[in-house]
């Protein structure tokens, strides 16, 4: 009883994520997730020595990007184990300090940057100079709390995403083109190989942050000074 009364509105959000999971207002939240894992392949090519050409989402919350060079297996596996990480960083940012305004306004201007460098097609340039001009206005005008809120909501959606993708591409359907299915082409191994591994990754992760970030009370206090 302890755990649901100091993380019950945190529970509540994975539950209204998850009711509202099919519905047109996910789309959004979902084409952000999207765009994170491309940037994660984008940001591990650039890490291992290769350059980005391009970055894209649609609107069929799909997405694709072009690298040249860079460790070709760590890039291919960045992806969803990437946005993973980035969701999992936001959630707990957003959780255990008050710089809800700061981690807002940095997550639009990198938007806003990858977008400009990178993004050719009209679809996803106007994605992501919109979401990231959103962000940045949130974070001027809106309150702590509020950017609270809508970085964790953005967080665990990616954090739900991720086994949910990996699940539906890599195992139920392996024969879709997926990061999964490049990689067993390239590298070696099954499909399912490769997506049984990265599930059971992902699900570790998640636990773990869970377990040991969340702390003893992770809900907003509205109309205080105090976000957590």
């Amino acid at each position: 009883m302890t755990y649901l009364r100091g993380h019950w509105q945190l529970l509540a959000l994975v539950a209204l994520v998850f009711a509202l999971w099919s519905t047109p207002v996910m789309v959004p939240l979902k084409i952000l997730v999207v765009m994170l894992h491309e940037l994660s392949h984008a940001i591990m090519a650039l890490v291992t020595g290769g350059e980005i050409v391009s970055l894209s989402v649609n609107a069929n919350q799909g997405g694709e990007v072009w690298t040249r060079g860079g460790n070709r297996f760590l890039t291919l596996t960045a992806g969803y184990l990437g946005s993973l990480l980035i969701g999992l960083g936001l959630l707990i940012a957003a959780l255990r300090t008050h710089l809800d305004r700061v981690l807002m306004a940095g997550f639009g201007i990198a938007l806003l940057v990858v977008t400009a460098l990178y993004v050719r097609d009209l679809f996803a340039f106007g994605f992501g100079a919109g979401t990231g001009a959103i962000m940045l206005a949130v974070a001027r005008f809106g309150s702590i709390q509020v950017n609270d809120l809508i970085l964790r909501v953005i967080a665990l959606t990616s954090i739900v995403y991720v086994p949910y993708d990996i699940f539906s591409d890599t195992i139920a359907r392996s024969a879709l083109r997926s990061d999964a299915r490049m990689l067993a082409e390239e590298f070696g191994g099954a499909t399912m190989m490769w997506g049984g591994l990265w599930l059971v990754i992902s699900l570790w992760v998640i636990w773990v942050a869970v377990r040991r970030g969340l702390g003893a009370d992770s809900n907003i206090h509205f109309g205080s000074g105090d976000t957590h």
